[in-house]
């Protein structure tokens, strides 16, 4: 589903991503881990289109990026740790123009399902400028799954959420991937990570570092494992 190889990315002469490569198969739930300013959410918005590499080669579901970035776009559901809402419009407006966007098919019942699962199907009507930070995450969400994407890319989706609302998202990612869907996280929760995915890479020096696999290592080995790897 995604194949990235000698992935370059710098700003003026200062490189954060150098020469990486990382693979994900069909199906898979990678999440990628790393201290601040490591690249994650520089990869991220490279998947996304909404960066383009400096040198290397980026494919999703065999489209290459930039150059394909508008078929890839159809497949992608993004959801990032800014929420990237229409303040002015309610939940079920923001959906709703989301939804033509993409076509999706049934729009009326595919929102109140999407809201049931978020848990925001009260606040339908209400203005987006009203909610809390929480919300509109919770929204966002909701927003990047509506059109069931074959993949989806979250950064640090579990900012701003209060201990349910992180519930909620865990138990959201848990079914996608159950649902054959493939997963790509960035996250500063080493447990949760490493909980929820299936691989958990660790960015660091602009390189996967390690790549580890779910019941690879116990919650210790992979703490221990990353501070090694990040702290040199």
């Amino acid at each position: 589903m995604i194949e990235v190889r000698g992935l370059v990315k710098a700003f003026g002469v200062k490189p954060v991503l150098r020469g990486l490569d990382f693979q994900v198969a069909e199906g898979e739930f990678v999440a990628v881990v790393g201290p601040n300013g490591a690249g994650k959410t520089t990869l991220l918005r490279i998947l996304t289109s909404m960066a383009r590499p400096t040198m290397g080669e980026v494919r999703i579901a065999g489209l290459q990026l930039p150059r394909q970035s508008g078929a890839a776009r159809k497949i992608l559901g993004v959801v990032s740790h800014q929420p990237l809402l229409y303040g002015d419009l309610t939940a079920d407006q923001n959906l709703r123009f989301f939804g033509r966007m993409y076509g999706v098919s049934n729009l009326d019942d595919r929102i109140s399902e999407v809201l049931s699962i978020v848990r925001m199907s009260a606040r339908r009507y209400d203005l987006v400028r009203d909610y809390s930070r929480g919300m509109q995450q919770r929204l966002a969400i909701g927003r990047g799954i509506l059109h069931r994407p074959e993949l989806l890319l979250f950064d640090e989706p579990h900012t701003g959420l209060d201990p349910d609302a992180a519930d909620m998202l865990d138990d959201l990612l848990i079914r996608v991937a159950d649902e054959g869907r493939t997963v790509v996280m960035t996250s500063h929760d080493l447990t949760r990570a490493g909980e929820l995915a299936s691989r958990v890479d660790i960015l660091s020096g602009g390189k996967i570092a390690r790549s580890i696999k779910r019941g690879e290592l116990d919650r210790g080995e992979l703490n221990q494992l990353y501070y090694e790897v990040t702290r040199g």
